[in-house]
């Protein structure tokens, strides 16, 4: 198995801020579901930074390919670089 860069996580209130850059598009969806999987429920939204500049492989994977049953929709920012996951309840 080839080596994954961790993801960087920052909690800030109700929000979790979490940076994929540098990670494949497998590697860095599996991360986010295990992430979106052991998350608690003070969290309301995960702010993932997957980049814009390096091409739209983890913005692609992260807007429309990303499942999980946390997952109540996703935001589109002005930033191209972002996007906004709000969670459901617990």
């Amino acid at each position: 198995m080839p080596p994954y860069n961790e993801m960087n996580e920052t909690k800030s209130g109700f929000t979790l801020t979490v940076d994929i850059h540098g990670m494949g598009e497998e590697e860095a969806k599996r991360q986010l579901a295990l992430l979106l999987g052991r998350v608690d429920a003070s969290i309301r939204e995960v702010v993932v930074i997957h980049g814009c500049h390096g091409g739209k492989v983890l913005r692609d994977m992260v807007r429309k390919k990303l499942k999980h049953p946390r997952i109540r929709r996703t935001w589109l920012t002005l930033n191209d670089g972002q996007t906004i996951i709000e969670l459901k309840d617990l």
